[in-house]
Parts: C-alpha cells; structure tokens; sequence
C-alpha cells in the first residue's frame, strides 16, 4: 500500500493523527494548508522510513551489509515507531520490522561463527607456521632452503588476520625466537666453515709448494709416486674457499703437467732411442747367428766379441725385447764356446796357445824378479816373487788340466 495516508487524519484544530491498533495517537499538528497536504506531509515521513527499511532488508539479503549493523539500524527504527511522527501502516511496519530483526539476528550469529571458526583457523595457521619455524631454526642444515623458507613464513604470517592480540604477540615471540636462533645457529656454521677453508687452504698451499718443487725433477719413478702421493692428500683435504680453491688447483695442476709432460718428453725420446737400438741389436744378432761356426771356430770367437763389443755399445732397447735378444746371443756365445772347448781338449800340451802364452809371462815374471834383483829394489823383489810364484801356479794348474 502506498496511500498512507488512510493511516491518519486532521481534525477542524489541525492536530494530526495516526491509526494504529492501540487507537490512534497524536503525531503532529498542520496549519500550513488543506488537510490533505497535512496528511501526505506526514505520510512521506512514513514512505522515507519505510524506504530505509527496505534498503536495509536488501542489504541483508544480499549479505553486503554487516548483519550486527542491520539489526542496529533494524532495532532503532522500530524503537521509534511508537512516537514517530509519521502516517502510515505502523503496525505493518513494526511486525515487519521484528521479523528482520529475527533474521539479522540470524546473520548476525552466523556471521560471529563465521568469525569465530575464522579466528580459529588464523591461530591454528600462525601456531603451524611456528612450530614449522621452530623445526627449521633446531634442525635445518639446508641454510639456504631454510632461510628462504622462514622468508616465506613471515610473508605468510602478514597475510593472516583475526587472531586475537594476546595470543598474537605470544606467537610472534615465539616466531622471532625461531627466526634469530636459526640466524645465529647459521651464522656459527659459516663461521666455522670459513676456519675449516682457511686451514684447508693452508694444507693446499702446502702441497702446491711441494709440487711446484717436483716438476723439475729428472727422478721420473720417484717423483711420478710422490705427486700421486701428492694427489692423494689433496682429494682427502677438505676443500677452500671457492676462489683460493681454483687458484690452488691452478698452481697444483700446472706442476704435475709440466712434470708429467717433461718425463713424457723424455720417455718419448727415450723410445724413439730404444727403438732404433733395437733395429741395431737386431742386425747384429742376424750377424751373429749367420757365423760358420764349426767351419771357423776361432775366426767366430773373434767376430762374435767384435759384435758383443758393438752389441753393449748400442745402449738399450724395450724392456719388452731385450730379454728375447740376450738369449738369443747367449745361444751363439755358448755353442761358440763348446766349439773352442772342444778344440782346445784335441789340442796337445806342446800346440796349446794358451799354455803357451802361460809360459811367456811365467818367464817375463823371472825377468822381472833378475832386473829388480840386480837393483837391489827390495820392494820391486818383492812384488815380483809374488807376481812369479802366482803366475807359475797358474801355469801349473793350466798343465794339470790338460
């Protein structure tokens, strides 16, 4: 109904009434006009109120406006009602009225529980974030992963609303503690750890110093052993920092390469020398081993220490070969050997060159013995008894074996 003014009236004094159920009452006076103007005067008072009733329903349907704040706008309007100054359906207003507060008091209740759960929730949320915090802070060797989580954290905790101030700060005590403990407990780390590479950087500069006395060493075995020795006890040290580190291992490399490049060299020259000593001794043993032996055993024997001569001369050549070589002359010399050893067994004591050649030196001794005589020398006497006496056993046994 939008005639509200069939809600009043204005008697002959221009006094102006209100119907309601309770009868009617007083709720102004018009003296201004007719009093039809009176009345719709009155009666757009009533129209204001409901139109404000009307947005505060809608709102609190369409839950944009705070329940608690409806139901104050509700409960003031209604609490005016009985006195208003206004011409309308009161009654109609009024129950409509007591039914929203009904509603927004609903709301209201849903709204604090809604609050309430959310309230819980927060806390439950920054209490986790705490003890998560507090895990980290005791635990945690993941510095990095662990810092840039407890960043995370705090981003998080900033984001949380409605926990109440009491228990807030009591978390916020607790977060700070985790996060300060972690920041020491992380800076204690680190501290030892820089002490942990400046004692290894020591060790290193150590066993650099020692390699770099090594590359220049000729004592390839040796040397070879005590710079992997060397490398041992660098792969066992703990390491530097990352710039000392690389610059140690730098210096540390270059002196095992420029080591191991040099004796490189030299094994290279050294093959290269054993090799072509290796094609000499091979053209000596085909030298040898083509000698006619038993059709020429002493022109052998002779041509065979020409090549034993030329043989030691020619230097060494791969481990590999050399046992191969030696034995293969060994076969030569000793079939030599047997040769002449047969020989001289068919040679008599009169023809034997060696018995011979005895006998010459057991008369040159007694030269000796005369010319040192006739000086009157007693040492040069001496010696050239002991020269004689030695050479005729010599001779004497040389005799017997024939």
């Amino acid at each position: 109904m939008s005639d509200w003014t069939a809600f009043g009236r204005v008697d002959a004094d221009g006094t102006v009434y209100v119907k309601t159920a309770e009868g009617e009452r007083v709720v102004g006076s018009w003296q201004a006009g007719a009093p039809e103007e009176g009345l719709a005067h009155f009666a757009r008072r009533f129209a204001d109120l409901v139109t404000e009733v009307d947005l505060t329903e809608a709102r609190l349907n369409s839950g944009a406006a705070d329940a608690g704040h409806s139901l104050s706008t509700i409960r003031r309007i209604r609490a005016t009602l009985p006195e208003a100054h206004v011409v309308g359906d009161i009654d109609a207003l009024a129950a409509r009225l007591d039914k929203l507060a009904t509603l927004a008091e609903e709301k209201a209740g849903e709204a604090r529980a809604a609050r309430d759960a959310a309230r819980v929730e927060a806390l439950a949320r920054k209490t986790a974030l705490v003890e998560e915090a507090e895990k980290l802070a005791a635990e945690s060797t993941g510095w990095k992963t662990a810092g840039d989580r407890l960043k995370e954290i705090l981003d998080e905790w900033k984001t949380i609303r409605g926990v109440d101030k009491k228990a807030d700060g009591e978390l916020w005590k607790r977060f700070a503690a985790a996060r300060d403990g972690f920041t020491r407990r992380r800076g204690a780390h680190f501290a030892s750890l820089d002490a942990q590479r400046k004692q290894a950087q020591t060790v290193k500069e150590e066993l650099v110093a020692e390699a770099e006395k090594l590359k220049d060493s000729t004592e390839w075995a040796a040397t070879a052993n005590q710079l992997k020795e060397l490398m041992t006890q660098w792969k066992a040290a703990p390491r530097a920092s990352k710039e000392a580190e690389q610059k140690l291992w730098e210096r540390f490399r270059g002196a095992q390469d420029a080591f191991f490049s040099r004796r490189s060299e030299v094994f290279s020259a050294r093959d290269n020398e054993q090799r072509g000593n290796l094609e000499r001794k091979q053209a000596l043993l085909a030298e040898a081993e083509a000698l006619d032996i038993d059709a020429d055993p002493k022109g052998a024997q002779a041509k065979l220490r020409e090549i034993q001569a030329q043989w030691h001369e020619a230097g060494r050549v791969p481990r590999e070969a050399a046992a191969g070589l030696e034995r293969r002359l060994r076969v030569i010399d000793d079939k030599v050997r047997d040769v002449m050893d047969s020989a001289w067994r068919r040679t008599t004591k009169e023809d034997n060159p060696l018995l011979a050649q005895m006998r010459a030196q057991v008369a040159e001794a007694e030269d000796r013995l005369v010319r040192a005589q006739s000086a009157g020398d007693a040492r040069r006497i001496k010696e050239a008894e002991q020269a004689l006496a030695a050479k005729r056993q010599f001779l004497q046994l040389a005799e017997q074996a024939g």
